[in-house]
């Protein structure tokens, strides 16, 4: 199972507004586009959304189903990818301190992604969450990514000091 975490400094609350909108679906999942709901009120329980996949000229339509919604704090979703088969995808938010803790969780449930599944695969999933990660806190924190990779490269503990119209630093 493919399982990554990624603080993001906005409240669970204006993350979860993100997720609920079927209409942003393809803002911060990697390799959708131009999604939209298609059954049901998005994300409660088996509400569904219709996206496309681009891969050069070749598109495919594809559709994501919610399996579990407990709205707030965790949404369940079952992604169909045709040949590929489905994967269930659980993101759940939790409180840390003001920020938000989301963790994502994912594996193949049918198809050829099952059968398929190995090391190299998981390594790719994580390379995705990684991404899809960075590009939702983006959109909740109203940041560009010019700020999150220079976040990413500051080693952890360095702390920034800022000079106050005295000229004294502060950290």
């Amino acid at each position: 199972m493919a399982v990554r975490h990624h603080l993001i400094r906005v409240p669970p609350s204006a993350v979860w507004e993100v997720l609920a909108d079927g209409n942003r679906y393809a803002e911060w999942v990697v390799g959708t586009s131009e999604s939209h709901p298609v059954r049901g009120q998005w994300p409660h329980k088996d509400a569904a959304i219709e996206y496309q996949v681009r891969l050069g000229p070749v598109q495919l339509d594809n559709e994501t189903v919610v399996r579990f919604c407990e709205e707030g704090s965790r949404l369940e979703l079952e992604a169909k990818a045709g040949v590929l088969g489905t994967a269930r995808i659980a993101i759940e938010l939790r409180p840390w301190g003001e920020n938000c803790l989301v963790i994502v969780d994912e594996h193949p449930l049918r198809g050829a992604g099952g059968r398929l599944h190995n090391v190299g695969f998981e390594a790719l999933i994580q390379l995705r969450h990684r991404a899809m990660l960075a590009r939702l806190a983006r959109l909740c924190e109203g940041t560009d990514e010019a700020e999150d990779e220079h976040e990413a490269r500051r080693p952890l503990g360095q702390v920034t000091a800022a000079h106050g119209a005295d000229g004294a630093g502060r950290a």
